[in-house]
């Protein structure tokens, strides 16, 4: 760090004075971490972002400042000054960055109290949750929320540097914009001037982004804030931030490229070791069918093999039935491992989450297989699919019979736990992309289609065959981990309008929601592609937390609360009747 502006608070940084500082006369400031009163001395470990420093009170300094000393507890704010002694060989603490100096107080004034913290600030110790929302500005002064803070903004600092080396403009685009579809539920935030309309707050910036294209500023990226009205979970929030990146003339290598660039430098300015770039790319079908995910962890094996050929004819009628309505058996060798019929009957819990039924789990013996299951099949099969998953004597398949996206899904899933379930997954970290996506999905609720990604990634294929359009479309998957997502846009209007018919939105309710875009197009849009990093994604990952709300100052719960501030919270009457809105009145009980 570099030395902090001199004033008469301090001149130096706690955590930055070593043996080359000894004899100088300091000053710093900062919150007493620890206090220990050895009789005729107090020592006080002083805290502020940089690290701590032993500071030293002697009685024949004056009783003035021995009786300060005396006064101050866990928390309390101080400046001091004093001159920088080196520690004798046998009281260096080597835990500590600075453990080789302690700084004599000659000079001290209070700046400030505390009361008793309800969790102790200087261990890492387990909080509840909702106490370290609740009273958050203490979580964030212990060491390792400190630590996740400012690799946070190393990230931050990085990804601009790299961008603005490689010719990028960081412009801002609106927070207040309108309702768009984009695969989730918008916050709306009504309008006081205009009465009975409605902002939305955005997803993404990825209208204003290709926007920016066809106004000719070629390179952009924005560090964004995006609101989804969604369940929570682990990791999502209500509000999160976003690398967004777009560039006109380019086609997928290039902005594959520069990501490489710019994430592979953040790995090595956070020690987060992955093997170099470029990284390989695997196709949407492939990573479906090997890991049953198209968020691949590729740190180990267990690869899925479709099985269905080999098991089709068998009299075992539960994979009959799943295979003569279309459906697929896929499956996994586990390795040689010993399950209760307890912990066997458990994975089907696994499975059900994704909408399968069940596991159906064989051991492999004598060359064949073991249990009630194996009397459903001839020889030829269970050759066949033992070769097929290389399986020997003492291996454990498991079975997922359904429809080729659920039994896809579920085995997957069922993967991932078995993996962690007996330690499989080792040190270090792989990562991919995932490419060739498929344009469209079923939409379960209208019966239609609706886009994968979203309406504006460019297709390819036959467009007279809607389902099989395959997409220009790209994610970044580090550990089974989405860090980011990007395609190759459309930018003919003749295009995008087909597409928003494929979707099921008629030219008028087109025109109504995007006809904006749709002129924007007419008037000279360049080939253009982008890509968009969960930049809380990427700081979970590096620095090792589960969790997107562990890297995020000021989170909200799973509920969408915030324990600090009591948001969401009720608007006044008079608030809402500016709004127009009239206020929500509980219906009357009984």
């Amino acid at each position: 760090m570099q030395p902090p502006q001199a004033n008469r608070y301090r001149d130096s940084w706690c955590g930055e004075l070593g043996s080359d500082d000894v004899g100088r006369q300091v000053r710093v400031a900062g919150w007493v971490r620890r206090r220990r009163d050895h009789g005729g001395l107090i020592f006080i470990d002083l805290r502020d972002r940089s690290g701590i420093v032993q500071i030293v009170f002697h009685p024949e300094r004056g009783d003035e400042l021995f009786a300060l000393a005396e006064q101050l507890r866990p928390e309390h704010v101080i400046t001091v000054s004093g001159e920088l002694l080196a520690r004798s060989a046998e009281n260096v603490n080597s835990e500590m960055a600075t453990g080789a100096v302690e700084l004599t107080v000659a000079d001290a004034e209070a700046l400030a109290s505390s009361q008793t913290p309800p969790f102790a600030i200087d261990e890492d110790g387990p909080v509840d949750e909702m106490t370290r929302l609740r009273y958050r500005w203490l979580d964030l002064r212990r060491d390792s929320m400190q630590k996740t803070m400012i690799t946070r903004a190393l990230i931050t600092q990085t990804l601009r540097e790299q961008l603005v080396a490689r010719d990028f403009l960081e412009i801002e685009t609106p927070i207040l914009t309108r309702s768009t579809p984009e695969g989730a539920r918008d916050f709306l935030v009504p309008s006081r001037i205009n009465t009975g309309a409605w902002y939305a707050l955005p997803q993404s910036p990825q209208l204003f982004k290709q926007l920016l294209m066809m106004a000719g500023y070629e390179r952009y990226f924005q560090i964004a804030r995006c609101f989804r009205d969604e369940d929570l979970r682990a990791d999502r929030q209500p509000e999160f931030t976003q690398l967004d990146i777009e560039m006109a003339f380019v086609d997928e290598d290039q902005v594959i490229e520069v990501s490489e660039a710019a994430i592979t430098a953040v790995f090595a300015q956070t020690g987060f070791e992955t093997a170099p770039a470029p990284w390989p790319r695997i196709g949407y079908d492939e990573a479906m069918l090997r890991y049953g995910s198209d968020r691949p962890d590729l740190r180990f094996g267990l690869e899925i093999k479709d099985v269905s050929e080999q098991l089709r004819g068998s009299e075992f009628k539960v994979f009959e039935s799943v295979l003569s309505g279309g459906g697929a058996v896929r499956a996994l060798n586990a390795g040689r491992r010993e399950m209760s019929r307890s912990e066997l009957d458990s994975l089907n819990e696994v499975v059900q989450v994704h909408g399968a039924k069940a596991v159906a789990p064989i051991t492999v013996g004598d060359g064949g297989w073991t249990g009630n299951l194996a009397k459903f099949f001839s020889a030829q099969q269970i050759a066949a699919v033992n070769e097929e998953l290389g399986a020997t004597d003492g291996d454990l398949l498991c079975f997922v019979a359904d429809s080729e996206n659920v039994a896809a899904v579920a085995i997957g899933a069922l993967r991932l736990n078995l993996g962690a379930r007996f330690d499989l997954i080792p040190e270090g970290h792989c990562a991919c992309w995932v490419v060739d996506f498929p344009m469209f999905e079923a939409d379960e609720e209208s019966g239609g289609l609706t886009a994968l990604h979203h309406p504006f990634t460019a297709p390819q294929g036959d467009l007279d065959d809607p389902e099989s359009l395959r997409s220009r479309a790209y994610d970044l998957v580090v550990d089974g981990i989405e860090l980011g997502g990007g395609s190759i846009r459309i930018n003919s209007p003749d295009l995008q309008s087909r597409v928003f018919d494929a979707i099921g939105l008629d030219g008028e309710e087109a025109q109504a929601r995007f006809g904006f875009l749709l002129e924007a197009l007419e008037y000279g849009a360049p080939p253009h592609g982008g890509i968009a990093f969960g930049l809380d994604r990427i700081a979970a990952l590096v620095c090792g937390h589960d969790s997107i709300r562990d890297v995020i100052a000021f989170p909200k719960t799973a509920t969408g609360a915030d324990p600090l501030t009591g948001a969401p919270a009720a608007a006044d009457e008079r608030q809402l009747r500016d709004l127009g809105i009239k206020p929500h009145v509980p219906p009357a009980v009984g």
